[in-house]
């Protein structure tokens, strides 16, 4: 059976990118032939990269970067990895304050080195997620456990 890695790196479970992880969690639900695993990102560990065939990550913006949880889990998993994670699909989601694109291009730059594979261009939600913004996030999770589950990534 396939496995899709979401983690979450909001504060608690009431902000906006816990939200917006829910959403994506949703979307992802029901997918045929597909174990969903679903953490903060504090809580991930490389066992869960090394045993994921996709992953998935929503993060705040934080002083124009990636939230330090996430940031935390790259610095956990990513010499463990090495070599072992090459190709991986991966999708992100970043809840914003001001525009996201900091916090975009670091992650990006920090998956490059792994080396993940992009699926989508990265999902950037400006403020209080809107209902299109919160469906469109839900279709991103739906997206990627159905390619996740289908091999096709």
């Amino acid at each position: 059976m396939k496995r899709l890695l979401i983690i979450h790196a909001g504060q608690n479970e009431t902000g906006r990118a816990y939200a917006l992880a829910e959403a994506a969690r949703r979307g992802a639900c029901g997918v045929a032939g597909l174990e969903l695993v679903f953490k903060p990102a504090l809580l991930a560990g490389v066992e869960d990269l090394l045993a994921a065939d996709g992953i998935l990550m929503i993060t705040p913006e934080k002083f124009g970067y990636m939230a330090g949880a996430l940031k935390d889990f790259f610095d956990r998993t990513f010499y463990p990895a090495q070599g072992q994670v090459e190709g991986l699909p991966y999708a992100l989601i970043v809840v914003a304050g001001n525009d996201g694109r900091g916090a975009v291009t670091a992650v990006e730059r920090i998956v490059r080195g792994y080396p993940f594979k992009p699926v989508d261009a990265p999902l950037v939600v400006i403020g209080e997620p809107t209902a299109d913004q919160l469906a469109a996030a839900e279709a991103l999770g739906a997206g990627m456990a159905e390619g996740v589950a289908l091999g096709i990534f």
